[in-house]
């Protein structure tokens, strides 16, 4: 069987299923299949029809509690994750699943407490680790999420995940020198990578390494055909080292690329307003709301760039829109008060 290709084991496996229906282990194999064909409505199927004739069949329960993760009702999946935790109490892996829907729910005590009783099953597995680190780092607790990340590295030093992860909070951290050497790390085992290129590529801008930045942004570009974010990040690290002709540039290569992604045009009308180049700067804001036009922070820089333009009638009505928007942030609506009184003040002739 080893030889025949993946529709042919399946087609074997129907064959065999219709003769002997209750034989459990092709059913398992069968779904294992249609997995590698990443065909999950069959799966489901299959693994319907053994819960069908064994409800008690845990892999089948956590299969299709899995599934219906993937299909991010979590809820469902929940159900079948419950069901097999009362026929195998003592199964870690059950324990880690149930943990990662509550940390899709955003639920810190719940997602912690079944990763702990994983941990409890099994202490040894590095995948837990990163996920309570995960937890930690969606809440900001970098300093947690940084020894979690090097408990799990310790048990699998060549864990990508647990690499990039911590990497990503070493930068928060301002630990970009070891943010560095993880990123370098994972290049070596991923050499194809161009985000990791990317990665290696800020850190090195933060630490002031020009020339090495440049190398590994250029080298990222080589690798992928997808590169408008790492036109963006070599924009920005060009503004970092002030060649900001060159940054401009790079800027108007991401819009050439895609045009219809806002990033780089309110980027580059930044950059332009913080080179007192307020008219080019304003049109750049204008063409980012032709593409997103419900995004209240365009609107507020247009306000500010408006402003320095001494345009405030038209400043305003941007400060408006912003608000509009987004009618909960403070900020926004104190910047606009503050305009407004000033622009009330200087029609009465009282400044």
């Amino acid at each position: 069987m080893e030889n025949m290709s993946l529709n042919e084991k399946i087609n074997d496996l129907v064959v065999k299923m219709a003769k002997e229906p209750n034989v459990i282990e092709n059913y398992h194999a069968l779904s294992e299949l249609y997995l590698q064909q990443q065909d999950y409505d069959k799966v489901m199927n299959v693994l319907d029809s053994l819960l069908a004739i064994k409800p008690d069949d845990v892999q089948a329960l956590v299969g299709m509690g899995t599934m219906w993760f993937y299909e991010r009702d979590f809820r469902k999946s929940l159900q079948y994750y419950n069901r097999a935790l009362e026929v195998n109490p003592k199964n870690f892996l059950i324990y880690y699943n149930i943990g990662n829907v509550f940390a899709e729910w955003k639920n810190f005590s719940k997602a912690l407490f079944y990763y702990n009783r994983a941990i409890d099953l099994n202490s040894s597995n590095p995948a837990i680790y990163n996920a309570i680190a995960l937890l930690y780092q969606d809440i900001e607790d970098y300093v947690e999420a940084k020894a979690y990340y090097e408990k799990a590295l310790s048990l699998d030093p060549e864990n990508v995940d647990a690499l990039i992860d911590m990497g990503n909070v070493c930068f928060k951290l301002f630990d970009y020198e070891t943010a560095l050497k993880l990123f370098k790390k994972v290049f070596v085992l991923n050499p194809d990578n161009e985000l990791i290129a990317v990665c290696i590529a800020n850190a090195l801008t933060l630490m002031k390494d020009e020339k090495q930045a440049y190398m590994y942004y250029d080298k990222a570009l080589s690798m992928t055909e997808d590169k408008y974010k790492i036109f963006i990040c070599y924009a920005i690290s060009l503004t970092e080292f002030k060649k900001f002709a060159e940054a401009e540039a790079m800027f108007k290569k991401a819009i050439e690329f895609d045009a219809n992604s806002p990033n780089a045009y309110v980027l580059l009308a930044n950059l332009y307003t913080s080179l007192d180049r307020i008219p080019e700067a304003i049109d750049l804001y204008k063409k980012s709301l032709q593409v997103a036009p419900n995004d209240a922070e365009t609107y507020m820089l247009l306000g500010n760039a408006h402003y320095l333009d001494s345009d405030i009638e038209q400043a305003i009505s941007s400060y408006k829109s912003s608000i509009n928007l987004a009618p909960e942030n403070d900020e926004y609506r104190l910047i606009y008060s503050q305009v407004m009184d000033d622009y009330v003040r200087s029609v009465r002739g009282e400044a």
